[in-house]
């Protein structure tokens, strides 16, 4: 007996949460370096030293947050008690984040660091079970694609209008004065998030229950991801991608302050990029349906290295040229995102038939600990790139510095993407044995229901 198909109203409102997400995960992944370098007042260095260390530790408290999320019994369910109670001091912390106190270079560098480390913890608290929630409103494959498709349009969304925003309400809020002005915005965005993700809460269902009475040990939940092939390929799937596209997004600032001189154009040069990738996204669900989600996802990161690696060939004065493969590479890469989420519900499936054990948050919790590892790298590539080829904030830059910011633009993410379609190249997981999988799962259920 198949599920009744999703109401329009509840798939909008899980896809809301992620565009709430999105008011903070773009203003990190696009502003906090260059807020970090041009106007919080720390080294290239230092920063991309704080951000790397701080990722790399934030990464390893994913599997604890997820492990917590799995074990959670309320009347509310899993996942979603956490969209309820952790957005507010989610969205103090971001304030923090962009807050310039009065202190030495060590007394910045350490508040920048604990305001960071206390961001990003509280983010993957609300953000982890999140994703966990797409995989237990519904079991059906189609339902999940379209759950993910409306998550990562309304994400895209708000990333345009956060990357077109932001510069604007730093400026009036702070009337000339970004350090003033950084705090205030965050705080619009928090409180504009917090609202977001309630919706989110009383919008949705928790519908899919573990076949297993009792969750079982988290130790030997781990084990069996390990022993999960079709999750390890999509674990280092999502590191490759994100230090791919981290690289682009962080660069993309300094690309048009230093090499195009044209800071202003960033305000609609990511946006541009977003709008496309949600066109993309909205097509997922269309193009999942005649092309199985492996072969898909291989098509998808080729592409976008072709386009990516000719971002070398663009002269500084070929405005159109960026914009028009920008554009390209977002309805490429728009995709990519549902079709990772609907991957990995299907890694949580895979794993309950095989082992007859369920971890749905800790499944979802290890591909996030895979994209802030990805996250570190991308930075720390950026911090050791900067600094070797003598990077200076705000001056003029050398040569050899402005052709640095290229490759971060072009051919340095084309080569991880070009990785990432040989890795799908081993994942196993076709529409044929999903298909064959959530019918045995489906079977077992009223069994475990008699228990």
């Amino acid at each position: 007996m198949s599920a009744p198909p999703l109401r329009r109203r509840e798939i909008a409102a899980y896809g809301l949460g992620d565009m709430g997400f999105n008011f903070y995960w773009t203003n990190i992944s696009t502003f906090l370096l260059i807020f970090y370098t041009d106007v919080f007042g720390i080294t290239a260095a230092a920063a991309a030293t704080m951000l790397f260390v701080v990722k790399i530790f934030n990464a390893f408290t994913d599997p604890l947050i997820g492990a917590a999320a799995d074990r959670t019994r309320t009347r509310w369910g899993k996942f979603r008690p956490y969209l309820l109670f952790l957005p507010v001091p989610l969205a103090a912390a971001a304030v923090l984040t962009y807050t310039t106190p009065d202190l030495g270079p060590t007394g910045k560098l350490a508040w920048a660091g604990v305001s960071y480390l206390l961001l990003m913890t509280i983010y993957t608290g609300v953000n982890l079970p999140y994703s966990a929630l797409s995989a237990v409103i519904s079991g059906d494959a189609q339902a999940r694609n379209a759950i993910n498709a409306a998550r990562f349009v309304a994400g895209f969304a708000g990333g345009t209008l956060v990357t077109a925003a932001t510069p604007r309400l730093v400026e009036l809020l702070g009337a000339g004065d970004a350090t003033r002005g950084w705090p205030l915005t965050m705080a619009v965005w928090g409180v504009a998030a917090t609202a977001m993700l309630a919706l989110t809460f009383h919008g949705t269902h928790e519908r899919v229950q573990p076949v297993q009475a009792r969750p079982s040990p988290v130790r030997q939940d781990l084990a069996d991801l390990r022993r999960n092939l079709p999750w390890v390929l999509l674990f280092l799937l999502a590191l490759i991608i994100m230090v791919s596209i981290t690289l682009r997004m962080t660069s993309a600032a300094y690309y048009f302050k230093y090499v195009v001189h044209r800071p202003e154009l960033l305000a609609s040069f990511v946006p541009a990029y977003l709008l496309a990738a949600a066109a993309g996204t909205a097509l997922t669900p269309l193009l999942a349906r005649f092309i199985d989600k492996r072969r898909l996802m291989i098509v998808l990161m080729l592409l976008s290295s072709v386009l990516s690696a000719a971002f070398l060939f663009v002269d500084a004065q070929q405005i159109w040229l960026m914009y028009a493969l920008q554009i390209a590479l977002g309805l490429t890469l728009g995709p990519k995102s549902p079709l990772n989420f609907a991957m990995l519900a299907d890694a949580v499936d895979y794993n309950e038939w095989r082992h007859g054990r369920r971890a749905t948050a800790l499944t979802f919790a290890a591909s996030s600990f895979a994209q802030k590892l990805g996250t570190a790298v991308a930075v720390g590539v950026i911090g050791v790139l900067f600094t070797t080829l003598g990077y200076v904030p705000n001056a003029a830059q050398s040569s050899d510095s402005q052709a640095g910011i290229v490759w971060l633009m072009s051919v340095i993410p084309a080569g991880f993407m070009l990785l990432a379609a040989g890795l799908m190249m081993f994942y196993t997981l076709d529409n044929p044995t999903m298909a064959r999988v959530q019918a045995d799962l489906a079977a077992r259920q009223p069994l475990a229901d008699k228990t």
